[in-house]
């Protein structure tokens, strides 16, 4: 495996210094980076030329100017990178921080959701294939694949800002849309669900009431305005993410697996309490110092209770553990929510990835960069959850028909045991490729979406340097994008050979 890696590493690193020369060549031969001062009238165009001149480095030849470049650029090594300046004399370096943090922040958390979203629903597809789920799965799938990425991001300012921004100021939602919103929901649910029409017309009919019940109780009390969730939602919505996991992993026989879980989701209602003090202002690393410390408490009451099932009591415990902290942090984000109003009457921003000079407290700040950053994020997670869903779909259908699958089957294993045990990890195989091109693909897409919502991403510093004939700003992009993309393409190759041995020869 060491082996394997260290080629992949070389043959990554040879891949990114071809296309670097490529592109600096394709940069500095796409125009004339002076054209503008030439045609300048002004009295000290001259020294603006010399000026120019000397921060591009154009007194050089250019296989000497992109040699300057790589040296600078090994200097990463020592965290002392010198990515040169832009023809006004800006260094890169600073331009680059905030660019990529824009974008990489955008992009990932994009692919995150849609490898999570669009995997579950491709298992889901493929297990009711040809059920009214599929069909619509797969209508919406195709809808979304063919989704213009301006024109839908155009859609998405118009609906889920401006008349979003519009609807809170008032938040009131009608009995007719109640109505139609459990309808829909209930039809979704029954279809995901399954079973026979007794149990169709049960899930379906049950789900429409609570979500008329629930939109009919926020909007009587105006929680839109004034959200909260408590301890109490807290522990009932984690239990039933530790019910649902279990049953995943184990199935609620297992009851070691399953106290195992539930115990976890006591230990987070215990923390909820004892970490109030360190929520009310905290940082950044301290939210992930927090995570790690649920991660490593569930861990390890999953060995306590685990027995002859530690691995899945494990696995169980510290999922649970991961949602129950993740609704604590909704918790805190939501009693946010009124203080952020105060601050930005119109909440979603249609431009830029944070309000310019915006005062508030962490939560408050938090909440700003959140929803600056939602609409960008769904318009992307959307496209690209198109793709996960068809694949895994079409995987997992090849899957459960080899054999391996029908002698599971024919031993009496349960369909859970089937599908989580032994098609899952085997489905997952092609999946992990699509990724790696997903990502870069997504950096595509990114340029784009920064461009409709304003944000001062990569895409803009490509586009601007690209505009302006300028090395420096494009280098940077490929730097940063390339690096991304090719790292994620040899992970995809190193979970291939983990996922399937052999690969590794």
């Amino acid at each position: 495996m060491t082996k394997f890696i260290l080629r992949r590493l070389g043959i990554s690193f040879l891949i990114l210094l071809g296309g670097s020369l490529l592109l600096y060549i394709l940069t500095i031969n796409s125009g004339d980076p002076l054209s503008d001062l030439r045609e300048s009238n002004a009295d000290n165009r001259d020294l603006l030329i010399e000026r120019r001149t000397e921060y591009m480095g154009l007194d050089l030849p250019w296989y000497q100017r992109y040699w300057n470049w790589l040296v600078g650029v090994s200097k990463c090594v020592t965290l002392n990178c010198d990515l040169g300046l832009t023809r006004n004399g800006v260094n890169v370096n600073s331009l680059l921080v905030d660019a990529a943090g824009a974008t990489l922040r955008l992009v990932i958390l994009a692919t995150l959701l849609a490898i999570v979203i669009g995997i579950a629903t491709g298992i889901l597809t493929a297990i009711r294939q040809y059920s009214g789920f599929d069909y619509v799965v797969t209508f919406l799938a195709f809808l979304f694949f063919s989704l213009p990425v301006f024109w839908a991001a155009v859609l998405l300012k118009d609906y889920g800002a401006i008349r979003f921004n519009n609807w809170i100021a008032d938040p009131q939602i009608s009995i007719p849309t109640m109505v139609i919103a459990g309808v829909l929901i209930g039809f979704i649910l029954q279809g995901v669900l399954g079973g026979d029409w007794r149990r169709r017309l049960i899930t379906g009919v049950g789900a429409g009431i609570f979500v008329f019940g629930a939109l009919y109780y926020f909007t009587f009390v105006g929680w839109f305005r004034d959200p909260a969730l408590g301890v109490g939602i807290i522990a009932i919505a984690a239990a039933g993410g530790a019910i649902l996991t279990v049953a995943l992993i184990s199935g609620l026989a297992n009851r070691k697996v399953l106290y195992s879980a539930l115990t976890t989701v006591v230990f987070g209602v215990v923390a909820f309490f004892a970490i109030a003090p360190l929520m009310k202002e905290p940082s950044f690393p301290l939210l992930f110092l927090l995570l790690f410390g649920f991660i490593a408490i569930s861990a390890l009451i999953g060995r306590l209770w685990g027995g002859d099932s530690t691995g899945g009591a494990i696995a169980a415990s510290v999922i649970t553990g991961i949602i129950t902290y993740g609704l604590i942090i909704a918790d805190y984000v939501l009693r946010a929510w009124p203080g952020y109003l105060r601050l930005q009457p119109r909440p979603v921003s249609t431009i830029g990835s944070q309000t310019p000079n915006f005062e508030g407290a962490f939560w408050e700040t938090f909440l700003d960069r959140g929803t600056q950053l939602m609409l960008p994020t769904i318009l992307l997670t959307l496209i690209s959850v198109a793709s996960y869903t068809r694949y895994t779909r079409s995987s997992m259908l090849e899957v459960l028909e080899q054999d391996y699958v029908r002698t599971a089957r024919s031993k009496g294993l349960s369909e859970r045991t089937v599908i989580t045990k032994h098609a899952f990890r085997n489905a997952l195989i092609p999946i992990t490729t699509i990724v790696a091109f997903d990502f870069a693909g997504l950096i595509g897409g990114a340029v784009i979406t920064e461009k409709v919502f304003g944000w001062r991403g990569m895409g803009q510093l490509f586009v601007t340097g690209l505009n302006e004939v300028d090395p420096a700003p494009v280098m940077a992009f490929f730097l940063v994008t390339g690096t991304a993309a090719v790292i994620m393409n040899m992970f995809a190759d190193i979970a291939y050979a983990y996922l399937d041995p052999r690969i590794r020869r």
